[in-house]
């Protein structure tokens, strides 16, 4: 789950960059303000990928993605990365965690498992 979380979050936080570039040159918004909300966003997504394994983490994601969407009444383009992106967290931490219960079931039958 931290692999697949922690890519997308890395991938979240570049798109975030390259959607702060256009919003700059076409949004009607003030370039201090799509930097600063592009910033904090790129920064929460980078510490986020630190912190996967946890408690509390998901959670946390979950927060963020619906932040990114909620700047989307100040940035347009958070918007629709913001709902992107939470398809992608919801991907990450669904099947990361069967990919997570397959292998604790896969050692646990090989720890039970009789050697020759």
């Amino acid at each position: 789950m931290r692999t697949l979380c922690s890519s997308t979050l890395i991938g979240e936080a570049l798109l975030i960059l390259f959607a702060a570039l256009v919003a700059t040159q076409l949004s009607d918004v003030s370039p201090a303000t799509v930097w600063t909300v592009s910033g904090i966003a790129m920064v929460l997504c980078i510490a986020l990928c630190g912190m996967i394994n946890r408690p509390g983490a998901v959670p946390v994601g979950w927060a963020l993605q619906i932040g990114l969407i909620a700047s989307g009444f100040i940035l347009p383009t958070m918007f629709a990365l913001g709902v992107v992106f939470a398809g992608l967290w919801w991907c990450s931490v669904h099947y990361g965690r069967k990919v997570d219960e397959f292998k604790a079931a896969r050692a646990a039958a090989e720890a039970a498992a009789p050697t020759a």
